[in-house]
């Protein structure tokens, strides 16, 4: 005789307490569970700080280019393009080695500081044509260490239902950064020029690279490294953290078979993830408007404080519309249309901007092309959880994806000529056009998902679609 659906819950609810007895029982395991939480989301609270500067140490050409940047350094033509593309190649190379390496010596608290002290440092050197060249390949180099590993780390310690969030408020940094950096860089550039004889694009790169040096020794003691490896974790709190992610998987990721090589061979010859990056590659030639947005705001006609002041708005507004579309795509475990929402607002927002150049219209459209950085959050939500397992698979997937889709910001450097300005028609049509090709892979992929979770029997873990 089959139990009754009564009967069910309470075998059910005793299966439940039987497997939480090693943390006294259900009640006393979600207490725990919320203040292993607490302490967590508090300690990677300093990955947003991070990532805001490690964004202002990358972009900050751009706002120094309406300082005199150029006519100092006597760049003609291409050159700043080149300054800005340049960046992305040392970015590409360094990715996938670093996030294995990451995942090999279990503590990022050390290393994902020391690369930040050392681009810091780096950014400090920003000077003629030639160094600036150098310091932005080794920049790239460096930082590349940065986004991925972070991701990777978010990764180890929060389930599929509280990855998208916490990863849209780590991710909030470029927002913040293209906001806030903004407004520091014209506090800078309108009061240093001329300070010991320096230009104030020059102190900008002084005094920012300065404050990541501070930061990055501070996070040293503030970063945590993984479930097994955390020092500051009880010995239940590590049982706990081990047991959730051994939950959300089906498998735990400590009893996997590891080896690292075999993770990068497990990501390459699985056709998702290149399908997923080519898919993050079609949008982030979309987003490649972040590199020029300073130059953007010029158009409006205004000074170039002012233009630098104009920057904020519309990407304090991403950040709020950013951490809560993730929470939302979170809360009804779902990825596709909230990916599709943000790009259809984004796609409102470049044909405003392509047929009017009318002030007004122009910088609403500029709030909704800005929130498109939307989609990175869902994209990389999205990665963590179709490529999940082992962690060295992950791991080389995050950060192979992240890698080939810098590909499009060194094509993207150049298709944002001074020459197509003030309109950049030109330029918003291609946004337009990446940002339908990375929705048409993201509708296939979500089908073929589909497919997948129909054959999936009984408790087996399903595929966020």
């Amino acid at each position: 005789m089959q139990p009754s659906t009564q009967e069910k819950v309470i075998i059910d609810e005793q299966v439940c307490e039987d497997l939480n007895a090693e943390f006294g029982g259900t009640e006393a395991r979600k207490v725990l569970e919320r203040k292993l939480l607490i302490k967590l989301d508090m300690r990677m609270s300093i990955l947003l700080l991070i990532y805001v500067l490690n964004q202002i140490d990358r972009n900050n050409v751009s706002a120094a280019r309406l300082r005199g940047f150029e006519v100092d350094l006597h760049l003609k033509g291409q050159e700043f393009a080149t300054l800005l593309s340049i960046f992305y190649v040392g970015y590409i190379i360094m990715q996938v080695p670093s996030n294995m390496f990451l995942n090999y010596i279990g503590r990022p608290s050390l290393y994902l500081p020391m690369c930040t002290m050392i681009w810091g440092i780096i950014s400090c050197l920003t000077g003629t044509f030639v160094g600036t060249l150098l310091t932005r390949f080794f920049l790239g180099f460096v930082e590349a260490t940065f986004f991925p590993g972070a991701v990777f780390l978010l990764s180890k310690w929060y389930k599929r239902e509280e990855i998208g969030l916490r990863t849209a408020a780590f991710i909030c940094g470029i927002s913040l950064s293209n906001a806030f950096g903004a407004l520091v860089a014209s506090g800078i550039l309108e009061s240093m020029e001329g300070k010991l004889g320096r230009p104030a694009w020059r102190w900008l790169f002084l005094i920012e690279g300065s404050l990541t040096i501070f930061v990055a020794i501070v996070s040293i003691f503030v970063l945590p490294d993984f479930p097994m490896t955390t020092r500051w974790l009880s010995p239940q709190e590590r049982a706990l953290a081990l047991k959730r992610m051994e939950e959300d998987a089906g498998v735990g990721d400590e009893g996997e078979e590891e080896g690292h090589g075999n993770g990068i061979w497990l990501a390459i010859t699985d056709w998702k993830l290149w399908w997923l990056a080519v898919a993050v590659t079609s949008q982030t030639v979309a987003l490649t408007f972040n590199i020029y947005f300073p130059t953007l705001t010029a158009t409006l006609g205004y000074n170039p404080t002012i233009s630098l002041l104009l920057v904020a708005p519309p990407f304090i507004f991403t950040a709020i519309f950013s951490t809560f579309l993730a929470h939302h795509s979170d809360k009804m475990q779902e990825r596709f249309w909230h990916l599709t929402g943000s790009v259809a607002l984004g796609t409102l927002g470049f044909t405003i901007s392509i047929t009017t150049m009318n002030v007004a219209a122009r910088y609403v459209s500029m709030f909704l092309i800005a929130q498109t950085f939307t989609t990175l959050v869902l994209w990389f939500a999205w990665i963590s959880s179709s490529l999940a397992r082992p962690p060295s698979k992950r791991a080389a997937s995050l950060a192979l994806v992240n890698a080939f889709a810098q590909l499009a910001n060194v094509a993207g450097s150049y298709i944002w000529p001074t020459r197509w300005g003030p309109s950049y028609r030109l330029s918003y049509a291609i946004c337009i056009t990446a940002s339908g090709g990375a929705i048409a892979m993201a509708w296939i992929f979500r089908m073929h998902l589909k497919k997948l979770n129909k054959r999936i029997d009984g408790d087996g873990v399903r595929f966020v679609l």
